[in-house]
C-alpha cells in the first residue's frame, strides 16, 4: 500500500511502501539510517542487515544522497521523540542512484545556493518556505470566496502604466506598438467591481527598478482586490481581518515547517485585531525620535519601515500620505487635500511594507485634473475615465506582495528565497 510520509500516524503497526528521496544517510556495520523526503514529509527508514534480503542491503551500501527509491517496511513510534514516526524497512531498490550532490553539508554562499536553485530547493528549510507560501495562497483565496470577493484575471501585457512612474518592462507588440508587461491589475478589477461588486486578481507582475534590497523582485506575485461601497477605513478593516486570517492558517497548518525554519512562534501568535494606526505625519514624528531625518512631507522608505516595525509587535496601518509622493488614482482627504486616503501596512519585526492600498477617486473631473497634473495621456486612460461617467461609487482596493508577506510569516532575510526561481536584476538562471 503507497502511503504518504505526512500520513504515518494513520498507519502505525501497517506495512507501507514510500517513494521518495534518501537527503541524508549514515551506517553502522549492520544497520543503516536513511533519512527520506516524499514531497508530503520527512522520516528515517531503519534497515538493519539481517531483516532484509541479500539484495535490500546490498543497495542499501550503495545509496549516494539524492538517490530515488522505493522503500517498504513497517510504520512504526519513534522511540524517544513523540508524535515522530518511522519506516522499519523490510524491502528496497533503487530507483536512481544519485551523483555527487553539489550541496553538500557544508555552507555554501548566496551566488552558489541561487545557481544551484533548482536543487536548492530540496533542502528542508526551502521546502518549508514553499509549503508556507503555498498555505498563503489558498489561504487568501478561501477568505476572499467567503466574503464575496470574484476571481477577476486581469491581462499581463498592458498598454500603459498603471502607475505612470514606475519603470516597466517594455515588448515589442507584433512589430506594430510597444506593451508592457503589468505592473499591477489594479485599473483592470476597478473596471470589473461595476459588474461584480467585489473582486480580486492574482498572479505574476513585473516591475524594472534596478533595485537590489533584500525586499525587491523584478518578478514577483501580487494579489489585488477591489470593492465597490468601500471606503477608506473599511479598506483597512478588510486587510487586516484577510492579514490575521492568511498567519491563522499558517500556524494552524504549518508546525513543521515553521519548526525547521526555526521561526518565533510566538510573535506570529501576536498578530491580532486591532493592529497598530497612525497618521503619516504621526509615523514621521515619530522615526525622527528613533533617529531618522526623514522630511515632513517624505514618502518612507525601507531603511525607516525597518526602523519604525522593530519597535512595534504588530503590524502597523500608515495611513494619510502625502498626495505628492502617491499615485494619481488616490482620492484626496477631504479634510486635508494635500493628503490622500491610503495606507500602507507594515509588517513587524522589521519586515516593511506587506500591502499598499487607498481609496480611488470616484469623480470623473477630479480624475482627469490628477491625470493632466501627473503629465500622463488622456487617451491611454481614457477608458479609465470612462468608469467614473457610468455609475461611479466610492470605492478602494489594495494589493499585497506575495513573496514580502511569506518572507515575515517564515522569518526570512531575503524575498529571493521565498519564490521557487527568483528573478532579479543581475540573474535570470536557472
Amino acid at each position: 500500500m503507497d502511503v504518504q510520509i505526512s500520513q504515518f500516524s494513520k498507519h502505525v503497526g501497517e506495512k507501507v511502501t514510500v517513494k521518495g528521496w534518501v537527503y541524508n544517510v549514515r551506517s553502522s556495520g549492520s544497520i543503516a539510517f536513511l533519512q527520506i523526503r516524499d514531497g508530503s514529509s520527512f522520516t528515517q527508514a531503519v534497515v538493519v542487515k539481517d531483516q532484509v534480503s541479500e539484495k535490500a542491503w546490498e543497495q542499501t551500501t550503495q545509496i549516494t544522497i539524492e538517490s530515488s527509491l522505493i522503500i517498504m517496511g513497517e510504520v512504526s513510534r519513534h522511540p524517544k521523540k513523540e508524535g515522530v514516526f518511522e519506516l522499519q524497512a523490510t524491502e528496497l531498490s533503487i530507483v536512481q542512484r544519485a551523483e555527487e550532490f553539489p550541496i553538500g553539508k557544508k555552507e555554501h554562499g548566496p551566488d552558489f545556493l541561487l545557481d544551484q536553485r533548482h536543487l536548492w530547493l530540496r533542502v528542508p528549510a526551502q521546502w518549508a518556505i514553499q509549503r508556507i507560501r503555498n498555505e498563503i495562497i489558498y489561504a487568501t483565496y478561501d477568505w476572499m470566496r467567503e466574503n464575496g470577493y470574484l476571481k477577476i484575471d486581469s491581462p499581463i501585457f498592458t498598454p500603459n502604466a498603471c502607475e505612470g512612474t514606475t519603470e516597466l518592462f517594455e515588448i515589442d507588440y507584433f512589430g506594430e506598438r510597444t506593451a508592457y508587461l503589468s505592473q499591477s491589475g489594479q485599473l483592470y478589477l476597478e473596471a470589473a467591481i461595476s459588474s461584480v461588486g467585489r473582486c480580486f486578481d492574482f498572479g505574476p507582475v513585473f516591475r524594472a527598478e534596478k533595485s537590489k534590497t533584500r525586499r525587491h523582485l523584478t518578478e514577483f506575485w501580487m494579489m489585488d482586490a477591489e470593492a465597490a461601497f468601500v471606503e477608506h477605513e473599511e479598506n483597512m478593516q478588510i486587510q487586516e481581518a484577510l492579514i490575521i486570517f492568511i498567519v491563522g492558517r499558517v500556524l494552524k497548518n504549518c508546525h513543521k515547517e515553521l519548526e525547521i525554519l526555526e521561526r518565533d512562534v510566538e510573535a506570529l501568535e501576536k498578530v491580532q485585531a486591532p493592529f497598530i494606526r497612525m497618521t503619516h505625519a504621526e509615523a514621521i514624528a515619530k522615526l525622527r525620535t528613533l533617529g531618522s531625518d526623514i522630511g515632513d512631507m517624505d514618502d518612507l522608505g525601507a531603511d525607516d519601515e525597518t526602523i519604525l516595525t522593530k519597535e512595534f509587535d504588530k503590524p502597523i496601518f500608515i495611513e494619510k500620505y502625502p498626495a505628492a509622493v502617491k499615485a494619481f488614482y488616490m482620492k484626496p482627504d477631504a479634510e486635508d487635500s494635500t493628503r490622500v486616503l491610503n495606507s500602507d501596512l507594515l509588517a513587524p519585526e522589521g519586515y516593511g511594507e506587506i500591502i499598499g492600498g487607498s481609496q480611488r477617486e470616484d469623480d470623473h473631473d477630479a480624475l482627469l485634473e490628477r491625470i493632466r497634473k501627473h503629465g500622463l495621456s488622456e487617451k491611454d486612460f481614457g477608458w479609465y475615465l470612462d468608469l467614473r461617467k457610468y455609475g461611479s461609487v466610492p470605492h478602494s482596493g489594495f494589493g499585497f506582495g506575495l513573496e514580502r508577506i511569506t518572507a515575515w510569516i517564515c522569518g526570512i532575510h531575503h524575498v529571493r528565497e521565498t519564490i521557487p526561481f527568483p528573478r532579479l536584476i543581475n540573474r535570470l538562471e536557472p
